[in-house]
């Protein structure tokens, strides 16, 4: 089978990767793809988010597999012309991909269904959110209601923080994403990452992890896109990842087939884990960034077949995906500034070095200048390691991360500390 790959991040070089090894492809393209994506595919110099080129050009190679890492093309329909055209596509249409791109959809339809979240309320101008402040308390999460890369989350401490942070939003900050605004409660409890994936009708999980948002190591500093991950998360016990699936996961794929928008490909679920169980944060339609590096590294199955399951509508027809039962480790390697104004331009060396010393490095944004391999943007490398427990990958990916040559980049020391914490206090 041809597949064609949408991206260019380190996700989207984890998934080839990963597509790369399946008996069942013949050709894989990636658009627009990275250094480390062109070791395994072609590259094509194709914007993810001009859908009509995108129709064009899988027509043209007769590719059978359309594969949509990025949540930008979802949101603009992408899938619903390739359907429209009759191309297989594994990513959801751009009415269930507002999921993720309108967080006041996600919390309204928690509200309809009874899906276990955070109290809220929404807004579309700045007075009317300040004056709703007082109801909330403090800390409060302050949301862009749309798409706004990882960062368009705010958690307030003070009143004034969070008038700042309303102001922000609406004068624009977050650009488009901040012409709505979603207050909501803050909940007290541990983050865990759970994914399912779905065709709209069958519901199966597809493994956990925690990710590091802030910046700084102790989890101090502003948000990221995620700084590191980690897969499972012993956290969510089995128990709990039942109850995320009958309370959280499966009522949402029910309510989103009544309402005539069913949703299919795989499901992101960032969870809080509360005294009185989990609590929906909110939902992606695509795999996690880089919480999709770890889960390739524990997949145990060719990717190929499931994610053409998904596309079909047959997902009942096939095994559960096998995932390891070892534990896989991701250290995002940033650009110094980040998440300000990342510092581009800095060279990279020693990715081969670095590999031997028992690690996966994934190209997060990456390109080849004159003199080499080049930093391109915030998050650069994804160093990845699996090992049979947390500390042993930790150690593989902290191995490699001192092999590497990158004199402009920088990473927190503390990737999985939480889990490391939790072991050797018995």
């Amino acid at each position: 089978m041809i597949v064609l790959l949408l991206g260019s991040g380190g996700r989207e070089h984890a998934l080839a990767w990963k597509l790369a090894q399946s008996e069942r492809l013949t050709k894989l393209y990636a658009a627009p793809g990275n250094p480390g994506i062109e070791e395994v595919a072609e590259c094509v110099d194709l914007d993810p988010t001009h859908i009509e080129s995108v129709l064009a050009f899988a027509r043209d190679e007769n590719v059978g597999l359309v594969v949509i890492g990025p949540e930008a093309p979802l949101v603009v329909g992408l899938a619903d012309l390739l359907h429209a055209n009759g191309i297989l596509c594994f990513g959801p249409t751009k009415a269930a991909a507002q999921l993720e791109g309108s967080k006041g959809f996600t919390k309204d339809l928690c509200a309809r269904e009874n899906i276990p979240t955070a109290a809220y309320k929404r807004f579309a101008n700045v007075d009317s959110a300040k004056a709703a402040l007082p109801d909330f308390g403090l800390p409060v999460v302050i949301k862009a209601d749309g798409l706004a890369a990882g960062k368009g989350v705010v958690i307030a401490e003070t009143s004034a923080d969070a008038e700042a942070a309303l102001e922000d939003m609406f004068d624009g900050g977050f650009g488009a994403a901040g012409a709505e605004v979603v207050i909501e409660e803050f909940l007290t409890g541990e983050e865990a990452s759970f994914f399912a994936l779905t065709d709209g009708k069958t519901v199966v999980p597809f493994g956990s992890a925690q990710d590091h948002k802030r910046v700084g190591d102790g989890d101090v500093g502003p948000n990221t896109g995620g700084m590191g991950a980690y897969s499972p998360a012993p956290v969510l016990t089995p128990e709990l990842e039942a109850r995320a699936m009958a309370e959280i996961v499966e009522p949402t794929v029910r309510a989103m087939a009544a309402a005539g928008m069913p949703y299919a490909g795989v499901l992101y679920a960032g969870l809080m884990l509360t005294a009185d169980g989990p609590k929906l944060i909110e939902y992606n339609a695509r795999f996690g960034d880089p919480e999709c590096q770890v889960l390739m590294m524990r997949l145990e199955d060719d990717i190929l077949p499931i994610l053409l399951a998904v596309a079909e509508g047959k997902l009942a027809e096939i095994a559960r995906p096998s995932l390891s039962p070892n534990t896989a480790l991701t250290v995002v390697m940033a650009a110094n500034g980040y998440p300000g104004t990342p510092a581009k331009g800095g060279h990279i060396r020693n990715i081969v070095e670095a590999e031997e010393k028992g690690a996966k490095i994934f190209h997060a944004g990456t390109y080849k200048g004159a003199g080499g391999l080049v930093a391109n943007g915030g998050r650069v490398l994804n160093v990845t390691a699996i090992e049979g427990d947390i500390g042993r990958a930790r150690d593989a990916a902290y191995a490699a991360v001192d092999a590497l040559d990158f004199p402009s980049g920088f990473c927190r020391r503390d990737i999985g500390w939480r889990e490391m914490a939790r072991q050797r206090n018995g």
